[in-house]
């Protein structure tokens, strides 16, 4: 089997057919009547004494009924596709098998062996798998497939689905610069990442998860604020000078 592929039992947790009707059949549909709504409004605008962008609507609405409508409704299917395709893009595809779990968004790849995982819970609208120092393998929100579906899945392939959600909530304190428990790297990499947060740069605050991950760090966010916890086993986060 080619490496990457998922095998035959593997469980592939894409967009449900109800989603892809919404986004290939429902979005084009309704950009075409938002087209068709728009060329109504553009008539509406035109008639009135004054208006703003005066010329460029009068020359829209100097074009042929016909012609018009026809523009407007394909422009408004077009944008639907594009629609469309922008949330295939952003949706969150998650693979299952007795292996390994893969998670894909965008042009982010996540991979982790099956023996890596300890516990899987859904945290806050995102999914986590935990390694067995406590560290956080993946996690990963935005449009992911159902709790229902998710637990179903991990659960059908052996993995240990973690009902009561995080074991290790209490642990996670909000970050403060210069807190003595942390490291001048972590804080480093904490003070980057919090810009990356405030700037909603997804991409950016997730490479520095996975930095601060391989300092035993563990980070998740609260209202674009970060709280951390350290990872590693109970011998180690009792060890004098643990970062």
């Amino acid at each position: 089997m080619p490496s990457g592929a998922p095998s035959r039992g593997a469980t592939v947790l894409g967009p449900t057919a109800g989603q892809r009707g919404l986004f290939w059949i429902g979005f084009p549909l309704l950009g075409a009547g938002a087209g068709w709504l728009l060329k109504l409004l553009v008539g509406w605008v035109s008639s009135l004494p004054w208006t703003p962008f005066e010329g460029p609507l009068r020359l829209i609405g100097s074009i042929p009924p016909a012609p018009l409508t026809i523009g407007a409704v394909a422009v408004g299917v077009v944008a639907g596709l594009l629609l469309a395709l922008l949330a295939e893009h952003y949706y969150v595809t998650v693979t299952v098998d007795d292996d390994r779990v893969t998670v894909v968004c965008r042009d982010s790849r996540q991979e982790v062996p099956r023996e890596a995982v300890a516990g899987v819970f859904h945290d806050a609208k995102q999914l986590v798998l935990l390694g067995h120092d406590t560290g956080e393998l993946v996690r990963r929100g935005g449009d992911l497939p159902s709790e229902e579906r998710l637990v179903a899945a991990f659960q059908a392939h052996g993995y240990p689905w973690l009902a009561d959600g995080d074991p290790y909530q209490e642990d996670f304190r909000r970050w403060v610069e210069g807190h003595p428990d942390l490291s001048a790297a972590a804080h480093a990499i904490l003070k980057a990442r919090a810009r990356a947060v405030e700037k909603g740069d997804a991409d950016d605050a997730e490479e520095l998860r996975v930095e601060l991950a391989k300092l035993g760090v563990v980070v998740r966010d609260e209202k674009k604020r970060q709280h951390w916890r350290r990872a590693g086993t109970p011998d180690e986060l009792d060890a004098p000078g643990s970062p």
